[in-house]
């Protein structure tokens, strides 16, 4: 446990850091900094485990910054990042600690960016270099620039390098290093291949470990609401209308569906913008900057463009899609409740991710609550007292001698009464969204389960225990279509079930579930049949989609139509006694 009372004054720190801490407003060391910055002053290799959010990057930045030699233009510390959002991050922490530190130079290195660009900056010899594995490994083979003089290597969010498929790049980089060199991973969690890595790459490192999940999303209010696919836009355009909000993040699962989304929102009248990775990084970054300096409300982004953003304006999370992983949900509402900060973070389900729902909460430790959508009235409400505040801004800040007059001529001239006037102006005020929302289009439900309580508690009745046994999927329900059979990448070994895999392709191709056909589980792969004739572009998107996080890589194997399903025959009449 790390002392709460404790200062940065008192960690030794060297007096430009404590002055550039004192600048941007930090008091007190996070758990993890106080914990970790010791160890890294001393030299030690230290094992990191803490979620995102948690401040450790000051964890790590601060102490090798004090032990920086300026003198040297050369790179002598390298961070890994699973994203350029977070290369960028960690760059501009790094700038921000060293503002005190004249001839500190860092840079960000990731793909997307222009090669002579970043040979130019390579060759002003930053001290400090953090980026993402593919274009760092890109570099040292090219030999823009030599890692003889480094004296830490960084990898951060070492468990999101794994999942994104870059582990073997990393371990490529680190045999490049100087065997001598100081090391520090973070990662929330560590699965065998990172354990792995502590072994082969970290001499003696020391475990600093930080609470559990729950600690991320403590001071989060969460909620779900039971969605209904085609009321979902409706359903956030009510949430919008009615929450207090600074800055929102909305996560959808697919980069279509982020630019769908963000046009639809924009033909409502709200300030937002798309964030994935089909954009080009000088877009991104416009549009980040845009969103933290206030020029844009809402981003809706898939979880790889988001990994890393860190704004603090940031007060309501919305996850439009479930992600099909607890680790992406704690990220995602991660965005929110930053530094003691509260936070909303509102989650939309349908009735057959119930289980995805039940699974974050066993991870997060946290129950979370079903919610009730806005009613009509709370929305009509809404809209006439921000009108109402709009009227009390005009009369007080404009000149309204010529419309006085104005209204005065119109009733004399249309017979009108004031009353008459003024309803017939605020009728025409209303301009594209009207003050008076229409009737209900969105069913106001309540969540079904007590009356799911209630008919499995019958049927355990009937039977008189329960029936644990898996559900299979009734043939009666499946369309008697011819298929096409496909591999994907995912198997048992992987945690892979059918609802997994019926999930996820019935999503993301919106495909009726009664339209996939059989579905055969092996250890490191498995088999799908999917209605012949499959759109390419249905299935080229399917081939990046994730379950349990393992991507798919969706390939058809060729010659193995399956042709209809005949009917079975009837079973003969037995002769009666």
């Amino acid at each position: 446990m790390s002392d709460t009372s404790l200062a940065f004054s008192d960690l030794s720190l060297n007096p430009s850091l404590l002055q550039a801490l004192g600048d941007l407003g930090y008091e007190t060391p996070s758990p993890i900094q106080s914990a970790c910055i010791p160890l890294l002053q001393a030299g030690k290799d230290v094992l990191g485990m803490a979620q995102t959010g948690t401040g450790k990057t000051a964890a790590f930045a601060l102490p090798l910054l004090d032990r920086i030699d300026l003198s040297l233009k050369a790179p002598q510390i390298l961070v890994l990042t699973p994203t350029r959002e977070l290369a960028i991050q960690v760059a501009e922490a790094f700038q921000a600690y060293a503002r005190h530190m004249p001839g500190f130079h860092v840079l960000p290195i990731y793909g997307g960016q222009n090669y002579g660009i970043q040979m130019k900056q390579i060759s002003r010899n930053p001290q400090v270099i953090v980026g993402t594995p593919g274009r760092l490994l890109d570099h040292l083979s090219r030999k823009s620039f030599s890692l003889a003089n480094l004296k830490t290597l960084v990898l951060d969010e070492a468990d999101e390098m794994l999942r994104m498929g870059f582990i073997d790049d990393v371990e490529t980089i680190m045999a490049e290093t100087p065997s001598e060199r100081q090391t520090a991973l973070f990662s929330a969690t560590m699965p065998a291949q990172i354990q792995r890595i502590t072994k082969d790459y970290m001499r003696d490192p020391q475990q600093v470990k930080i609470a559990s999940k729950t600690s991320t999303v403590e001071n989060i209010e969460q909620s779900y609401w039971i969605a209904s696919g085609v009321h979902k836009l409706d359903a956030l355009s009510r949430i919008l209308e009615t929450e207090e909000y600074d800055g929102v993040i909305v996560f959808a699962r697919t980069k279509t569906a982020t630019v769908e989304l963000a046009e639809k929102l924009e033909a409502r009248g709200y300030s937002s913008s798309a964030l994935n990775g089909d954009m080009n990084q000088a877009l991104r970054e416009r549009t980040v900057s845009r969103f933290k300096s206030g020029g844009l409300d809402i981003l809706i982004a898939t979880d790889v463009a988001a990994r890393g953003l860190d704004v603090d304006r940031i007060s309501l999370v919305v996850n439009y899609d479930i992600p099909y992983d607890t680790e992406s949900y704690v990220h995602r509402i991660g965005r929110t409740g930053r530094a003691g900060r509260q936070g909303k973070a509102i989650l939309f389900i349908t009735n057959r991710e119930r289980h995805l729902l039940r699974a974050i909460e066993r991870a997060t430790r946290q129950k979370i609550n079903p919610r009730d959508l806005p009613s009509s009235d709370a929305v009509t409400q809404k809209r006439v007292k921000r009108f109402a505040k709009e009227v009390e801004s005009v009369l007080a800040d404009q000149k309204l001698d010529f419309f006085r007059d104005l209204s005065l001529q119109m009733q004399d001239n249309l017979g009108l009464s004031a009353e008459e006037l003024n309803t017939a102006l605020l009728f025409l005020a209303q301009k594209e969204k009207p003050l008076q929302m229409p009737a209900e289009k969105i069913p106001e439900r309540r969540p079904r389960d007590e009356q799911r309580e209630g008919r499995n508690s019958r049927d355990r009745n009937a039977r008189g225990r329960d029936d644990e046994r898996p559900r299979q999927r009734s043939s009666k329900k499946r369309e008697n279509i011819p298929h096409d059979t496909y591999r994907l990448e995912a198997g048992r070994d992987h945690g892979i079930q059918v609802k997994h895999i019926v999930g996820a392709i019935a999503n993301e191709a919106d495909l009726e579930s009664r339209f996939i056909g059989d579905i055969i589980l092996h250890d490191d792969h498995s088999t799908v049949q999917l209605p012949e004739g499959m759109p390419v572009e249905k299935v080229k998107h399917l081939q990046g989609v994730r379950v349990c996080g393992r991507p798919m890589r969706l390939q058809k194997v060729e010659g193995t139509v399956a042709p209809r399903r005949p009917r079975k025959p009837s079973k003969p009449r037995q002769p009666r006694d």
